[in-house]
C-alpha cells in the first residue's frame, strides 16, 4: 500500500509571519487542478481498470513469462505505481496544508480507500515474483539488458522472502492497512488540534515549541511546564496510539517469524543490521565526549548551577536574536549550493520560482518539514514552518537537499528512484553542513563563529545523539510491549531511561519532561525510522571529509550518487569515495567531526 512521508526534520517554528517578507505556499495544479477536477476521476478509473487487467493477464502465470515477457509486466505494474502515487500524493498535500479540514481528511481517507481496494489483487505480483527458481531469474535478467536494470527492485522485494505470508493473508494485511493509518490520522489530527497557552498567547503546538529557543529562560519554562501539562491531558489518546501500533506490529512481525521488531525497517533500508548496531553503539559510547561535554560547556555560557530540559535549545546569550527575512534565507541557501556546483543552485532555483515550497505557519498546518518526492514525472514538494530562526535556514537547507536528491533520483524511474532512508538523508544533511560552512567562512567576528559552532554542534547532537536516544526508546518500547499493554507511567519510565543517558548530567528533569515522547510523529508513521538521521549525518561527515581531502573531482562523484536513487546498494554507492559504512571505524570518522567542532569551542575558552 501507498504511504506518504512524514515530517523528517525535527524542525522548530512558531506563530506568525511578521518581518519574514512573501512567503511561498504551494502550487500543486502539476499534480490535479482541484480536488475535483475530471483528470482524478479520469485516473481512478484508469486504475481500477489497469489494476484488474493486471491481476487477470499475470495473476498464477509470472513463473512462466520469458524475459520480455517479464519487463512488460514490470513497466505495468511501474505505470500503476505511478498513477497511484500522483493521485495519493496530491490528496496527502493538500491534507498536510490543512490537516483539521474535515474535506480535505475525507479526501484523503476516500482516495487511501479506493487505491487499497483497486491494488489489492495485486498482491500476487511480489508473492510470485518470490517463487521464481534464482537460477531462472538470474537466467531471464542474463537474457535482458533492459530487465537487468530492474535487478535492485528484484533483490529488495526477495530480501522478503523469507518473510512472506500465503497469498490470502497477505491481500488480508494489505486490506487491513488502511485501518492501521486511521490511528496515524488520530495522531496527527490530535497533535494539529492541541492549544497551548504561554503568557497572554494561544499557540499551537510549533508555536510553542519555538518559546524552547527564545532568549527569555522564564519564557523557555512556561513553554516546557504548558507543553507537559497539555500532553499529559492528552497522555491516553497518545498511549493508545503508540499501544495499538505497537500490538500490530508484533502481530505481523510474529506471523511473518521477522527476529525483531527492527528487522522490517532494516529490511526496507537494504541496511545490514550489524551495521547499524555498529552505528548506535558507536554513538552511545560517544556520548561522554559529545553531549555531555558539549552541555557541559553550554551551562557554563549559560551561567547557570544546573541545566533544565528548557535549557536544551536556548540561544547563547552573545547570540544575536535577529530574524532572518525568507529572502535572505533563499540568497544563503542558494549561494552555498552554487558555491559547491552552479548546477546544484539550477536544480534547487525552481522550487523557489514554481510553487514548490510552502513556507509559513499556519493554524492546522502538519508541523515539522519534509520534502516529499510526488511521482518521477512530476516534481517533489517541500514543506516548511518558516519563523525566520537561523535553524530555519539549516531547514530549508536541509529539505532543498532532499528536493535535489529526488530530482537527479527522477531519472531512475518510478520503481528504482526512491532511496532506502539511510541514504535518503545524504544530501539533505551535506546541504546543511554546505550552508554552515559558508556561514562560518562569511562570519565577521570571534563571537559571531562561536554561536555558528555551537549551533551546529546542537543540530549534529540532535540529529546524531537524540535519534539514537530516540531509537533506543523505540527499541525498549516494543520489547516491553510484548509483554502486555502498557500504561502511560511504563512509556514515560521508558522514555525517561534513554534521556539523561543521552543528555548527561549536566541536566535536571522537571516533573513531567516524562511524557515528551508523545508528540514525536516518527514513532507512529515509522517505527525505527529515527536512526537513518544519525547514519545520514554520520555518513555525510565522512563524505565532507574526503571532499576537503580531495575535491578534484568530487561533485561529479556526488551527482552520480544522487542520481543513483535506490538503484545502488550503500557499499557500491560509497565505494567510489574510498569509504565503507560496514567498517565500525566508519561511524567514528563521522563522530570525530562533531567531537573536533567542540575542542573548537572549548579552545575558545582559554
Amino acid at each position: 500500500m501507498l504511504h506518504l512521508p512524514f515530517p523528517v526534520h525535527d524542525a522548530n517554528a512558531t506563530a506568525g509571519t511578521e518581518g519574514l517578507g512573501n512567503l511561498p505556499e504551494w502550487d500543486l495544479t502539476d499534480l490535479y487542478a482541484a480536488p475535483d477536477a475530471p483528470e482524478i476521476k479520469r485516473d481512478l478509473d484508469w486504475l481500477e481498470e489497469a489494476c484488474a487487467s493486471f491481476a487477470a493477464d499475470y495473476e498464477g502465470k509470472l513463473a512462466d513469462l520469458d524475459a520480455d515477457g517479464l519487463l512488460d509486466c514490470i513497466k505495468r505494474n511501474e505505470r500503476i505505481e505511478t498513477v497511484a502515487g500522483r493521485i495519493m500524493s496530491y490528496a496527502g498535500l493538500r491534507y498536510y496544508q490543512l490537516t483539521t479540514d474535515a474535506a480535505r481528511t475525507k479526501f484523503l481517507s476516500d482516495c487511501q480507500e479506493k487505491i487499497t481496494n483497486f491494488t489489492t489483487p495485486l498482491v500476487f505480483f511480489t508473492l510470485e515474483l518470490n517463487r521464481i527458481d534464482e537460477a531462472r531469474l538470474t537466467a531471464l535478467l542474463e537474457a535482458n539488458a533492459d530487465l537487468a536494470r530492474y535487478k535492485p527492485v528484484f533483490d529488495k522485494i526477495r530480501a522478503m522472502k523469507p518473510y512472506q505470508l500465503s497469498d490470502e493473508l497477505e491481500k488480508f494485511l494489505h486490506d487491513l492497512g488502511v485501518v492501521g493509518d486511521a490511528w496515524e490520522r488520530l495522531f496527527d489530527e490530535t497533535i494539529a488540534g492541541l492549544t497551548f497557552v504561554v503568557g497572554d498567547e494561544e499557540l499551537g503546538i510549533e508555536g510553542t515549541l519555538n518559546f524552547l529557543t527564545d532568549p527569555d529562560r522564564d519564557k523557555r519554562e512556561a513553554a516546557a511546564r504548558e507543553l507537559a501539562r497539555v500532553f499529559a491531558e492528552n497522555l491516553r489518546i497518545f498511549s493508545r496510539v503508540h499501544n495499538t501500533q505497537a500490538k500490530e506490529k508484533e502481530i505481523v512481525d510474529r506471523w511473518r517469524g521477522m527476529p525483531t521488531a527492527q528487522t522490517g525497517r532494516h529490511l526496507a533500508n537494504q541496511v545490514e543490521p550489524e551495521v547499524v548496531e555498529a552505528l548506535r553503539n558507536a554513538v552511545v559510547a560517544a556520548y561522554p565526549r559529545l553531549s555531555h561535554r558539549y552541555y557541559e560547556l553550554k551551562r557554563k555560557w549559560l551561567g547557570l548551577d544546573r541545566m533544565q530540559v528548557w535549557d536544551r535549545n536556548a540561544p547563547l546569550p552573545l547570540e544575536d536574536p535577529k530574524t532572518v527575512g525568507w529572502d535572505e534565507a533563499r540568497e544563503t541557501v542558494m549561494n552555498a549550493y552554487a558555491g559547491f556546483d552552479p548546477k546544484m543552485a539550477e536544480l534547487a532555483q525552481p522550487f523557489f520560482d514554481k510553487g514548490w515550497i510552502d513556507a509559513g505557519v499556519k493554524p492546522g498546518k502538519a508541523p515539522g518539514a519534509f520534502a516529499h518526492p510526488t511521482v518521477t514525472e512530476v516534481h517533489p514538494y517541500v514543506m516548511l514552518n518558516y519563523l525566520g530562526k537561523p535553524r530555519d535556514v539549516m531547514t530549508l537547507a536541509h529539505e532543498l537537499g532532499h528536493g535535489v536528491h529526488q530530482v537527479l533520483a527522477a531519472g531512475q524511474g518510478e520503481m528504482l528512484s526512491h532511496t532506502p532512508l539511510t541514504l535518503a538523508e545524504t544530501a539533505s544533511v551535506f546541504g546543511e553542513m554546505l550552508t554552515f560552512r559558508r556561514m562560518l567562512e562569511h562570519a565577521e567576528t570571534d563571537a559571531q563563529r562561536k554561536v555558528l559552532l555551537a549551533g551546529k554542534v546542537e543540530d549534529m547532537i540532535n540529529t546524531v545523539v537524540r535519534q539514537i536516544a530516540f531509537y533506543d526508546f523505540e527499541c525498549k518500547l516494543h520489547e516491553a510491549r510484548r509483554g502486555g499493554e502498557l500504561t502511560p507511567d511504563d512509556i514515560n519510565g521508558i522514555w525517561m531511561s534513554v534521556q539523561g543517558e543521552s543528555l548527561g548530567p549536566a541536566f535536571d528533569f522537571m516533573e513531567g519532561y516524562e511524557t515528551f515522547w508523545a508528540y514525536i510523529p516518527h514513532f507512529v508513521h515509522s517505527p525505527f525510522y529515527v536512526y537513518a538521521y544519525a547514519f545520514g549525518d554520520g555518513l555525510v561527515n565522512a563524505l565532507y571529509a574526503v571532499y576537503e581531502e580531495s575535491p578534484e573531482g568530487f561533485q561529479d562523484k556526488y551527482f552520480d550518487m544522487l542520481k543513483a536513487g535506490g538503484s545502488k546498494h550503500h557499499k557500491e554507492l560509497l565505494a567510489p569515495f574510498g569509504l565503507d559504512a560496514s567498517d565500525p571505524a566508519f561511524w567514528d570518522k563521522g563522530l570525530s567531526m562533531i567531537n573536533g567542532f567542540i575542542d573548537q569551542l572549548e579552545a575558545m575558552e582559554d
